[in-house]
């Protein structure tokens, strides 16, 4: 469980376990305060029995004010999985894949990001309320697809486009994105879904996203070529 007042991998302050972007998102206190009774909420009795109301209490804050502040549940279901997938994106200074070395390079450091930032137990808890509220509640699943996972899903496609624009890659971005994707994953989400594993510590994040790269070059460009 991660403790009151600590601060995540990216500096952000943590409050009851929930990750609180604030300044950096823009974010008034009061707001902040609504999206992390909200997700504490959400946790803990789940989406569909949350209601506004025991939000609001949570919150100290009225309702109308809830509402004019952040909108309806889904909405603040919404900015609380959007709050993390901003930082799902690629790196800001990621290098211009022009050939093997910078390709490498900017899939390393795209995949250590991502992997840092979605096995988060915060980020694998909200994985994990989808899945219970699958059947009651699909909305939710439907927000961390499309805020989450398809947020660095596109980030890496892109990488993919640079590299092929540079004549180093010869195939569908979108498919090699998911290739790569399946290399640096392998079955580590499940078994954080399952609690069978820990979330994997900045030494094992490296080392992972070290191999994939490596074990993607070889299969599109060749062990040999430098591009």
């Amino acid at each position: 469980m991660v403790l009151p007042g600590t601060r995540s991998r990216g500096g952000a302050v943590r409050s009851g376990g929930v990750e609180i972007r604030g300044e950096a998102a823009g974010e008034t206190p009061v707001r902040r305060r609504i999206l992390e009774a909200a997700f504490s909420a959400f946790m803990e009795a789940g989406y569909t029995e949350t209601s506004t109301l025991e939000i609001a209490k949570r919150a100290r804050v009225s309702k109308r004010e809830l509402y004019a502040l952040v909108g309806n549940k889904q909405e603040m279901l919404a900015a609380c999985i959007r709050e993390r997938a901003e930082r799902m994106q690629a790196p800001a200074e990621l290098p211009e894949p022009r050939d093997r070395q910078t390709l490498e390079r900017a899939l390393v450091a795209f995949g250590t990001q991502l992997l840092s930032e979605t096995t988060n137990p915060t980020v694998i808890a909200v994985f994990r309320l989808a899945i219970a509220e699958a059947v009651r509640a699909p909305e939710v699943a439907r927000t961390l697809d499309s805020f989450g996972r398809q947020t660095g899903r596109a980030a890496l496609t892109s990488i993919m486009d640079k590299a092929k624009a540079h004549g180093l890659l010869n195939g569908s971005p979108p498919e090699m994105a998911e290739q790569f994707a399946g290399l640096l994953w392998g079955d580590l989400m499940i078994s954080l879904l399952l609690r069978t594993a820990d979330s994997p510590d900045p030494e094992e994040i490296t080392r992972r996203a070290r191999s994939a790269a490596t074990a993607f070059l070889q299969a599109f460009i060749g062990a040999g070529q430098s591009g």
